[in-house]
């Protein structure tokens, strides 16, 4: 190695901002070991570079004794003060073993260890760059299929979405461009893996900041959302701002903002509904599109029992039971549904239909 090769790992430090002290500290430890390997010794050796010219040392350390059991750790005190006299019993002694050819083998072991730390600080800065993008929308490139999973190119690294973070009914190709939650990020010894979702309720949440400004600017704030993916998902919005509908900010000039977002998720429902403090008031509105006739809340046990209309109780319910589901996720209670006749009538025998948030 020489001043030229000092050089290039300062401008490696300037631009992937890879600590010099550490590059060279890691060069001299495998040069350490590629000397043991060729040239065979104990653990007494080390090698030194010189930071400005780039000279390499390797150094041998011994222990200066009376009587010599192992001449590869140990030196006689006699040799020892041939070198110098002021030499002691109890002394150790370092010296220059390094051999014509090492050069050779230095300058490859040290491109060896310069290109495997720049790959490492390349991943680690990329690993920086997803982890601050973790709960955000990003938009991708369908690179490769292996099974039912989809590894999507972003650019710099390339994401998973596997089967279970699909949309039941979605199909994207090869060389598709498609948005996709960023969920979480993992280091790896391959470098970071980035685990994407479709089917994430944070997917609808970012798609309506996205294309609400009244969200980006805080106007109007998300205080709920439940999702079944591929079918529906029940949002919650409010606004301390008296002049401003959240409801109608969400859904745009002619459903144009709501409209955009049902496009992306393929046809997706997307029912949204104004978030109030007043329990009664707020599992009213999750219902929707259902109409309430009465709601009972029970504050201790977060229980509410709701009375709707007897051709209401089907739509209140939803199919298979969603539309109380997702009510139930949205406003965090547990609702207890109950046509007119079933509550206000003989009821005896009659099945009471009862959904828990999950």
């Amino acid at each position: 190695m020489n001043r030229e090769f000092i050089e290039a790992i300062d401008e490696l430090e300037k631009e992937k901002h890879i600590s010099k002290d550490i590059l060279i500290e890691a060069i001299e430890s495998a040069l350490v070991s590629a000397y043991k390997k060729n040239y065979g010794t104990s653990q007494n050796v080390r090698v030194d570079i010189d930071n400005e010219t780039g000279d390499i040392a390797v150094l041998m350390k011994k222990d200066i004794v009376e009587e010599v059991y192992d001449d590869m750790i140990e030196m006689s005190l006699e040799e020892a003060q041939e070198i110098d006299p002021r030499y002691e019993i109890g002394d150790a002694i370092e010296f220059q073993v390094t051999p014509r050819d090492f050069g050779r083998i230095a300058a490859q072991t040290a491109k060896q260890v310069v290109v495997q730390r720049i790959r490492e600080a390349e991943r680690g800065m990329i690993f920086d760059d997803f982890i601050t993008k973790q709960g955000e929308i990003v938009t991708g490139i369908v690179q490769r299929k292996s099974g039912d999973t989809l590894f999507v190119n972003m650019g710099k690294a390339e994401g998973i979405l596997s089967a279970n973070e699909q949309v039941p009914g979605e199909s994207f190709e090869v060389n598709e461009r498609l948005k996709v939650y960023i969920m979480d990020v993992k280091k790896t010894t391959k470098g970071p893996q980035v685990f994407l979702s479709r089917s994430h309720p944070g997917l609808v949440k970012r798609l309506f900041e996205l294309e609400v400004p009244e969200i980006q600017d805080g106007i109007v704030e998300i205080k709920g959302i439940a999702r079944e993916a591929g079918s529906r998902t029940k949002i919650a919005v409010y606004t301390e701002d008296e002049n401003v509908d959240p409801v109608g900010a969400c859904v745009g000039t002619r459903g144009s903002r709501v409209q955009a977002i049902v496009d992306e998720l393929n046809g997706e429902k997307i029912d949204i509904i104004f978030w109030s403090e007043d329990p009664e008031e707020l599992i009213s509105n999750v219902l929707s599109p259902a109409k309430v006739e009465k709601v009972i809340v029970e504050d201790e046990e977060n229980t509410a029992t709701v009375i709707v209309p007897d051709y209401q109780l089907s739509l209140a319910i939803g199919k298979e039971g969603q539309n109380v589901r997702l009510a139930a996720k949205v406003s965090g209670w547990k609702i207890d549904i109950k046509s007119h006749t079933q509550y206000f009538g003989d009821d005896e025998g009659e099945e009471v239909i009862e959904i828990e948030e999950e």
